[in-house]
């Protein structure tokens, strides 16, 4: 089963969202509302894969109480992104509340209720900037048409400004609080009636507004979710099976059971291989009444596994393999003009090959999830879910209950980057409380998160350029190879999706006559999954450095020639020349959100002013650069070195353009942008899972390392270019353009071209 996520289907988005006045049944649906008031409903209804239609149904709710108090019902899951700040930021600011006055409350994981949940794909903001517009533009039309009303004006000569409709002749004011009783029974308006503010207008959007749970983090308020603690609740941890797949031959919880606390060993029944994306691993669960008794219960465990298939599964040899395909012809997904007749006529041609590991998500906070399945087969579950529905789903399928009796409650996630979208640790959680008759609590370590992660991908990939004789890349042919996440529910998935290699490999941009673009077989031998940006990391990794060097063959400063290899301003659609015959655009419409060049040499040219690259190349600067489009936003990226008399080099300043479309909160994008430029430093120089015997060798921090303090880039220039074009993702773009930067400026410090992740600067 693969969920709804723009870049593993096929399938365009159709928006069509709606204002209602909700019923007093949905204030009791909503009993954190019933308090009464101005209830409005949002709902975004979109069409799924394929053009199928789904379930309509509100996405967000939005009250108003006597108490001038306007609360927003959050329906996306928040892991340091802002979002559950941003949304709301866009209804208060349309409506002209008072921000101070801003509740938020966290949607539970029902489509009924809310509609698509899944915060995954950067597509969050993008999806709702226009109905959150509409909803709060709704309700300040209901309000100042009410106090127009009773003060028996003109409605034209009234607006709203914090918490208050004000008539701009008179100056009287009258509260939101004051006014929500004559609503009621009020009609809704016809939707063509009502307008949106002009963009110069707005006082939050565009501007940096404090996340909502900032104060509660800084004070250890916030609600992760290991904080959950119910009464009578027990603790579990599973010995999992060493490699993906393994079946549990036999077992003695003899000396478990002896454990102090542990009140008790069940058996998980494992999916097999392929393991798929929503299902628990085979494994033995030790439950106890404290997390310290279980994993003592769990070390004193007596397994015999028959270790399946993948026993003797080795990635470096998976690797070589791979390597080896990419000289071969592969599968062609893209193509224009006549790649072999280019590279034959070639006056040069640049030929190599670039590979990057397998990574972890290594999330700050390892995955928990709380679960009581009641006597009566009702379920509800305390989870940091990225995907609340599919979670939901997933665990009454494992259970055996109706998903109407299954509750999902969405904690704080202290980081997500895909990992917790899978719903694996939550039915663990569920199973065992259904087995323990009581609340449980799954509680995964650094070294189970490390062993039996949804992987990202080992690459390999191998580019051959061609250059004529006055210096024109007339060819490119590239050809990527990496296990594909659909090998994690299928044997039959051999190649990547069209959704990921429409990810930095077939949206190749530059204006080359002549592109032919492969990709190659490879199987799935563990659990492979989507990690922030995906497969934008190896693609814009091998494309970037080359481009580097393609610059360098053609006597070119790298901006200076990727500016020129773009060609004339235009929109690309891509769609001629994909061999799939569509092109999925991160599920959007191309005529929507076209690929357009212009736009990219904008932050092109931006950072080359922003870093001061010409002066400072000139004045002996160690400095690479690589520009990149992914979840629809443009970035470009300057990475500056300084080189250590110690041999220990530093990542001196980073500068990034980044034009996504309205920058909603200028402060999330700034942040978002400042840990993705970390998290990729720990990418490109010190992250990297292995598999021997079917089993991975990292088992912790110490030798699966993300970047610490004094290797961490020390000055990040984050540069938002001003705009009212439709929003687009900011979560994932920093991370692509970024490790080939820091590979070219580690060219021009020691000379040395870099074609291997992870390497040592």
């Amino acid at each position: 089963m693969l969920p709804n996520i723009p870049f593993l289907k096929k399938g365009k988005r159709e928006d069509q969202s709606k204002i209602f006045l909700a019923s007093r049944r949905d204030f009791l649906k909503l009993g954190s509302l019933a308090s009464g008031g101005l209830l409005l409903g949002v709902s975004f209804q979109c069409s799924g894969p394929k053009g199928e239609s789904v379930t309509f149904a509100p996405n967000v709710y939005i009250s108003i109480n006597s108490e001038n108090e306007v609360t927003l019902v959050a329906h996306r899951s928040e892991m340091g992104t802002g979002i559950r700040t941003s949304l709301p930021q866009i209804v208060a600011d349309e409506l002209g509340a008072d921000w101070s006055k801003i509740k938020i409350i966290q949607a539970e994981g029902d489509e009924e209720k809310y509609g698509n949940q899944n915060t995954d794909g950067s597509f969050s903001i993008r999806m709702f900037y226009e109905p959150m517009r509409k909803a709060g533009a709704t309700a300040r039309y209901m309000l100042i048409a009410a106090a127009a009303s009773e003060w028996g004006v003109e409605a034209s000569e009234c607006d709203t400004q914090d918490g208050m409709v004000i008539h701009s002749g008179n100056g009287k004011k009258v509260s939101f609080g004051d006014l929500v009783g004559k609503l009621k029974d009020a009609p809704m308006p016809d939707p063509a009636s009502v307008k949106l503010k002009n963009f110069s207008n707005y006082k939050l959007i565009g501007t940096d507004v404090p996340i909502y749970d900032l104060k509660d983090i800084a004070c250890g308020k916030a609600v992760f979710g290991a904080d959950v603690n119910l009464p009578n609740m027990k603790i579990a941890v599973v010995k999992r099976s060493p490699v993906i797949g393994a079946k549990v031959i036999s077992y003695n919880d003899k000396n478990a059971l002896a454990v102090p606390g542990v009140v008790q060993v069940v058996k998980i029944e494992g999916s097999g291989f392929p393991p798929g994306l929503d299902k628990a691993l085979e494994g033995i669960a030790v439950i106890a009444d404290s997390t310290w008794s279980a994993i003592k219960g769990r070390e004193a465990l007596e397994i015999e596994w028959d270790l399946g298939e993948n026993q003797n599964y080795n990635s470096d040899q998976q690797q070589t393999e791979m390597l080896k395909s990419t000289k071969g012809n592969g599968k062609i997904r893209r193509e224009r003009g006549d790649f072999d007749k280019a590279s034959k006529s070639a006056s040069k041609s640049l030929e190599r090959t670039y590979e990057a590991p397998f990574y972890a998500h290594a999330t700050i906070e390892p995955p928990a999830a709380i679960a009581d399945v009641k006597e009566d087969g009702s379920c509800e579950v305390w989870a940091p879910s990225q995907h609340p529905q599919w979670a939901r789903g997933a665990v009454a399928a494992a259970i055996g209950a109706d998903i109407a009796n299954v509750r999902i409650n969405v904690t704080l996630l202290g980081g997500g980057f895909g990992r917790k979208s899978k719903p694996d640790f939550i039915v663990e959680a569920a199973l065992l409380s259904k087995a323990a008759k009581a609340p449980v609590r799954v509680q995964w370590t650094r070294e189970d998160d490390l062993h039996f992660d949804f992987f990202h991908s080992h690459s390999a990939q191998r580019i051959e350029a061609s250059l004529d004789a006055t210096g024109n890349l007339t060819g490119w042919n590239h050809h990527t190879v990496f296990p594909a996440i659909g090998s994690t529910g299928s044997k039959e998935e051999l190649h990547p999706s069209d959704g990921e290699l429409e990810l930095g490999c077939v949206d190749f941009p530059f204006d080359v006559p002549n592109i032919r673009i492969e990709s190659h077989e490879s199987t799935g031998n563990t659990r492979v999954g989507w990690l922030r940006s995906v497969s934008n990391i190896h693609h814009a990794f091998a494309i970037h450095s080359m481009m580097d060097e393609i610059a360098e063959a053609r006597g070119k400063d790298p901006i200076e020639n990727a500016i020129e290899l773009l060609g004339v301003d235009r929109d690309i659609t891509f769609q001629s020349e994909m061999t799939s015959g569509e092109f999925g655009n991160y599920g959007e419409k191309i005529e929507d959100y076209p690929w357009n060049t212009g736009r990219m040499k904008n932050v092109i040219r931006k950072v080359a002013e922003t870093s001061n690259w010409s002066d400072n190349k000139a004045n002996g600067k160690i400095m690479g650069f690589a520009a990149h489009k992914s979840f629809l936003t443009y970035v470009a990226c300057v990475v500056m070195l300084e080189k250590g008399s110690d041999g220990n080099n530093t990542i001196s300043d980073v500068y990034y353009v980044v034009d996504c479309g309205v920058a909603v909160n200028t402060d999330r994008i700034r942040s978002q942008f400042e840990g993705g430029s970390q998290f990729a430093t720990s990418l490109a120089t010190t992250s990297k899972i292995t598999f021997d015997k079917g089993q991975v060798q990292q088992n912790n921090f110490d030798t699966y390392q993300i970047i610490r303090m004094p290797a961490s880039p020390k000055n990040i220039h984050v540069h938002i270019i001003e705009s009212q074009i439709k929003p687009t993702g900011v979560g994932e773009p920093p991370v692509p353009p970024f490790i080939p930067a820091l590979a070219n400026a580690m060219y021009q410090m020691n000379g040395k071209r870099i074609y291997k992740l992870p390497f040592k600067v």
